[in-house]
């Protein structure tokens, strides 16, 4: 699919033997209505209740296409387009939760017009690696949270500045573009989408200018945004640590307290 969810592409086209990974379209930095910024989060509610209805259906036709896929080395189209077009849905809602586009995402899977596009191509699949999958994508996952993490802990700050200056600075845009296409990623590899593990958090190298599709591809990242992307790197690391600290703290607290009250409480035999 190049924009929108179109016809299945035949196995093993793509031009060169050099792994596919699911590409990301969105618009450059453009102005946004400031009203729709301060109220984005209230806004998306509705399209948060669909995704959580997508996200049990496509559970269960995962787990089909996980037998499938192992019988075939590949998904059936009925199940790829589906799967798909669940990634391509959620990946608009959350560019437009993240604030890297401003128009609201429709309620329907095709959308050719809508600025947020994705591209995936079917490909074979390594019966090992589906086998594995849920093993394999643990790293990639652990990233993904971080990273993600990372982002909410600032995304007040991004709030902020998208609705004092009705856009996002070129770096905040970069920075958490390459959040969003890395979830991406991850969502297509653990749905079965495409064999190409995540990667390339941090950007693409530069291309010409011919080969340009949109302001994420190529996603390119300068300093300011790499620093970002290690800053969301680092606050979701140590918010993790600190979650897990609270955590074994009041497990031992309320052991203590459990443990003292059995020492002064009297047998009842």
């Amino acid at each position: 699919m190049a924009t929108g969810w179109g016809e299945r592409p035949a196995t093993g086209t793509g031009g060169s033997g050099t792994e596919w990974l699911p590409a990301l379209d969105v618009p450059a930095p453009e102005r946004q209505r400031r009203w729709t910024v301060l109220l984005r989060w209230l806004l998306l509610i509705p399209q948060f209740v669909v995704l959580f209805l997508l996200a049990v259906a496509a559970f269960f036709v995962v787990i089909a296409g996980w037998f499938a896929a192992l019988f075939m080395g590949r998904l059936p189209d009925g199940i790829f387009s589906f799967l798909g077009s669940v990634v391509a849905y959620e990946t608009r809602v959350n560019a437009s939760a993240t604030l890297l586009v401003d128009r609201y995402p429709p309620f329907a899977f095709s959308v050719p017009q809508y600025p947020v596009q994705i591209e995936l191509r079917a490909t074979p699949l390594n019966r090992l690696a589906v086998f594995f999958r849920l093993i394999l994508l643990i790293p990639a996952a652990i990233v993904a949270t971080l990273v993600r993490s990372g982002w909410v802990t600032l995304s007040w700050v991004f709030w902020l500045i998208a609705l004092i200056l009705g856009r996002l600075p070129a770096p905040l845009y970069a920075a958490t573009a390459a959040v969003v296409r890395y979830s991406l990623r991850l969502n297509a590899y653990t749905l079965l989408l495409t064999p190409a593990y995540p990667k390339r958090l941090f950007g693409d190298e530069p291309v010409p200018a011919e080969e340009v599709h949109s302001g994420t591809r190529p996603l390119l990242l300068d300093t300011a945004a790499k620093v970002l992307v290690v800053l969301f790197l680092l606050l979701g690391l140590v918010g993790q640590i600190a979650n897990s600290t609270v955590d074994y703290d009041s497990d031992y607290a309320d052991n203590i307290t459990d443990h003292s009250a059995g020492a002064v409480a009297p047998d009842h035999f």
